[in-house]
């Protein structure tokens, strides 16, 4: 796989540009009813689906390593792999979510997905296609079955 960069760091980048974005356009500003509820619901899914998908690796005893997906020694398609197949990319999406309703700027929503774009051409793309090698018809069944994201 020809990914050089990891995507928690993907995600602190596009973070960083919603921080200066949020900075330094002057338009754009938006509060509503309920701002920060939703805000906290979203962190808190992002860390469940995170923390949750990371003990499903861990339990199954394969590589959680995104940059070198030829590791994976086993296919996780249970628990919340069952209804997306990036439950952990959502979790980050999720967490730049939440960091845009805490910066409180609309145009951030179009950096959120700018992260998407970017995480299927340059991440789950390049994984699909590792993990289409590894495990073959069993891989491609589960993509038939499983959304990408959610």
């Amino acid at each position: 796989m020809k990914l050089k960069i990891p995507p928690l760091v993907v995600t602190f980048i596009f973070a960083l540009f919603m921080y200066l974005l949020a900075t330094y356009m002057p338009v754009g500003y938006f509060d509503f009813f309920g701002r920060n509820y939703l805000m906290y619901l979203l962190f808190f899914l992002a860390l469940l689906i995170g923390v949750v998908t990371l003990f499903q690796f861990f339990g199954s005893k394969t590589s959680i390593d995104p940059l070198v997906p030829s590791k994976a020694s086993k296919l996780v398609t249970g628990g919340l792999y069952q209804y997306s197949r990036n439950p952990m990319y959502l979790a980050l999406l999720l967490l730049l979510l939440t960091w845009g309703l805490y910066l409180g700027n609309a145009f951030n929503t179009l950096l959120a997905a700018g992260f998407v774009y970017y995480m299927n051409t340059y991440q789950i793309i390049p994984e699909e296609e590792a993990l289409t090698n590894i495990f073959g018809k069993e891989y491609q069944k589960y993509c038939v079955m499983v959304r990408r994201w959610f």
